[in-house]
């Protein structure tokens, strides 16, 4: 199976929600199945059939983040020398040079990426064309568009 790219932040959040999951969500799910089965026919009881779909997914949750934990190549971005180059993990500020709109951008793993936050997926295509430049270096995004022309501007690996 191949690795998953996380950083050490992201594999922390999913160690936290793994754990939030097994230690309280879980004996709650439990408890919440035992007290509709105590109201009597199951066949028609609401709170029993939502208590057993909320388990379902739970359980599917803890599988699939086991399953990426075991998986997980944890990438620390501060311990790698990256010689000044985009590197997964690396925070990059960028320009549009048409727009002269200003960004910053960490590069991370699909499941950590997050936009509102400014974290990009090593899989998108403005990332893909950032990984291994440097700073004042150009580069051509291709985006459904049309091309689109940044200007790294900083690279930091926090």
């Amino acid at each position: 199976m191949n690795k998953v790219p996380l950083t050490v932040v992201g594999a922390n959040k999913l160690r936290a929600e793994l754990e939030q999951l097994k230690s309280v969500i879980r004996p709650r799910i439990i408890a919440d199945i035992a007290t509709a089965r105590e109201h009597g026919d199951l066949k028609e009881n609401a709170e029993y059939h939502a208590a057993r779909d909320q388990q379902s997914f739970t359980e599917g949750r803890i599988k699939d983040i086991d399953g990426k934990l075991s998986n997980a190549e944890i990438i620390d971005v501060t311990q790698i020398d990256a010689k000044g180059k985009v590197i997964f993990g690396a925070t990059v500020k960028i320009e549009n040079l048409d727009t002269e709109v200003v960004v910053t951008y960490q590069i991370v793993g699909e499941d950590e990426a997050d936009i509102k936050a400014q974290r990009i997926s090593i899989g998108s295509p403005i990332a893909r064309a950032l990984i291994g430049k440097q700073a004042e270096d150009v580069v051509t995004v291709k985006a459904p568009g049309g091309d689109i022309d940044y200007e790294i501007l900083a690279i930091q690996y926090i």
